[in-house]
């Protein structure tokens, strides 16, 4: 069982650089499918998802070589179509191989996935939009089997701006032939990032950034060399650790352009923030102004930041509302807080939080990826020591959260 230990009540005050984009990385490595050779992928982050892609690419016949932070895939020779159990089931972002499959295999074998234990996540909209792509699919005895002889474009809609769903369309339609236009999708900057490498590798994309998607298949995906950008829920992260606990801190590589709804609600709640290039500086004194946030897709208040901004929101001065519209078990870290003397009410998809001058330490599970890190962020701004368990879900997408808030003055270590 893994822990981590956090001491409260010290002020921050740091620099340091932020990691690869975990939302960034996995599809990007999903991508090096399409390609009958090597990929190179630089600034990605050493996080146990991506040791799972790895495993996931290596099991069907890929050479995965991760040094420093610098990925080589060789997807030269690709002698498996299936991704294995264990590590569909212990990855949602694995799903994204299906588009990726059928673009270089026309067939794939896939588990439905597992990850974050945050709601239902369906994949209806993923698998209708790649049938609309030419490919049939199938259930069989709990794993889906996907067949697509020919992959054609066609005009596709998402009902709802699936990132996932997204990134497989964009992916399967890149090795298609014709041109697919696809509505109603994710905007995400992990999405963008998709498309600019799907162009490197020779395939047509116009929209980038915008909800209309156009995809120009080609017959020969090329070899790319590729920067993964910085994590911007790690930078929003770290961002409200120096809210809740006081000081000032410079975060390098921080991708702050994908950021200006999270550092416009950040500076209503009184800090101070600068934004230079890829660099943000933040000063924090006092305690938090209550907001109200809404989560909801790009360019809207990322549901990955909901959990941490629960955290401030129960240390601020006078009462605030968080609303939860993309997942519906967002909200189970709420019962970790209660632990901590957070004053929470749930009521359906809302919380109504009271603020209160600061917590207490205790200990906490944490439930999901983003929930764990918001726990460590509470920890800092309790009296006493804070044990959180079940730590595993952190190190998911967080390469050394302990060592990235210790080098900003926090007091907090993982349990030997």
């Amino acid at each position: 069982m893994s822990a981590i230990l956090v001491q409260g009540y010290h002020s921050l005050k740091g620099e340091l650089k932020i990691q690869g984009s975990k939302n960034a990385a996995l599809p990007m490595m999903a991508a090096a499918l399409l390609h009958k050779g090597t990929t190179v992928l630089r600034h990605v982050p050493r996080i146990q998802d991506v040791y799972c892609m790895m495993g996931i690419l290596e099991s069907m016949g890929c050479v995965c070589d991760l040094r420093d932070h610098v990925l080589t895939i060789d997807a030269g020779e690709v002698t498996d179509i299936r991704i294995p159990k264990e590590g569909g089931k212990a990855m949602r972002s694995s799903i994204v191989l299906l588009g990726a499959l059928l673009g270089r295999c026309r067939e794939a074998f896939v588990h439905y996935p597992g990850g974050c234990s945050i709601g239902s996540r369906p994949i209806d909209m993923h698998l209708e939009a790649l049938s609309r792509l030419g490919a049939e699919i199938r259930e069989e005895e709990g794993v889906l089997h996907a067949l697509a002889p020919r992959l054609e474009g066609n005009h596709i809609h998402l009902p709802f701006p699936s990132v996932g769903a997204t990134e497989n369309v964009l992916l399967a339609a890149a090795a298609a032939r014709g041109t697919t236009v696809l509505t109603g999708a994710a905007r995400e900057p992990e999405v963008e990032e998709l498309c600019r490498m799907l162009e490197a590798m020779g395939a047509g994309i116009r929209g980038l950034g915008t909800s209309r998607l156009e995809i120009r298949g080609t017959d020969n995906p090329g070899s790319v060399v590729r920067d993964v950008p910085g994590d911007r829920i790690v930078t929003g992260t770290c961002l409200s650790a120096v809210m809740a606990c006081g000081g000032e801190a410079v975060l390098r590589r921080s991708s702050p352009g994908h950021l200006e709804c999270v550092i416009g609600t950040m500076k209503k709640m009184g800090a101070r923030i600068k934004v230079r290039e890829d660099v943000l500086e933040i000063r924090m004194s006092g305690r938090p102004k209550a907001v109200s946030v809404e989560t909801g897709p790009y360019p809207g208040f990322p549901t990955d930041l909901q959990s941490v901004f629960m955290v401030l929101m129960a240390l601020s001065e006078g009462t605030g509302y968080l609303k939860e519209t993309v997942f519906e078990a967002r909200f189970a870290t709420a019962k970790e807080l209660h632990k901590m003397g957070a004053a929470i009410i749930i009521e359906g998809d809302e919380a109504c939080i009271t603020g209160r001058p600061g917590l207490r330490g205790a200990q906490v599970q944490a439930r999901d990826l983003r929930g764990g890190a918001a726990l460590a962020v509470a920890g800092l701004a309790a009296e006493g020591e804070t044990r959180i368990t079940d730590c595993h879900h952190i190190f998911r997408g967080y390469e050394d959260l302990c060592g990235d808030l210790q080098s900003l003055g926090a007091v907090i270590r993982r349990e030997k």
